[in-house]
């Protein structure tokens, strides 16, 4: 598992651990190539490599060679992310998970929740900075592709307690 941190940062864009994933599959990878497997617009793909490029994980391939050298390299630091997120993705592949049915907040929610189940408190106050309404909205979005689930404890009022499914478990595997 990567550090929390360097997970919080990853997950600030939505194209951040597809990205990730592909340039480390790839050892590198060309702006075009980008464009084409990840179907995303120029500026999205333009904006998602400066966030990765500022975290220090991306570089530009330096010098002039041949047209089909890659035009961005992991970093050393880069290296162990995209090895994270290359696992996740095959995981989310093997799920049957698009990028729209994971939301920023997921990939941090399912590693909190691969330790014990929460309440949704619990959840808030160890995922800060998110909202009421971003957390309500991950867990509506895990629920309804079956990543985790809702009981209710035996508390007056009785309150949800969420925990992983078979799914989430095997994506916090990979995650790992």
């Amino acid at each position: 598992m990567i550090a929390e941190a360097d997970l919080r940062r990853l997950v600030a864009g939505r194209w951040l651990v597809p990205l990730m994933a592909l340039v480390g599959a790839e050892e590198g990878a060309r702006f075009a190539v980008m464009l084409a497997r990840l179907g995303l617009s120029r500026s999205a793909l333009a904006a998602s490599l400066a966030q990765l490029q500022e975290a220090g994980w991306l570089r530009r391939n330096p010098g002039h060679g041949h047209p089909l050298r890659p035009e961005y390299i992991l970093t050393p630091a880069g290296e162990p992310i995209a090895a994270f997120a290359m696992k996740v993705m095959e995981e989310r592949r093997r799920l049957g998970l698009e990028p729209d049915q994971m939301p920023r907040w997921s990939l941090p929610l399912i590693a909190r929740l691969d330790d014990d189940r929460a309440r949704f408190t619990i959840l808030q106050s160890a995922l800060r900075p998110v909202t009421p309404r971003a957390l309500s909205l991950t867990l509506k979005q895990l629920l309804s592709v079956e990543l985790i689930d809702r009981a209710l404890g035996d508390d007056y009022p009785p309150v949800a307690i969420y925990g992983l499914t078979g799914r989430g478990a095997r994506l916090a595997a990979a995650m790992r």
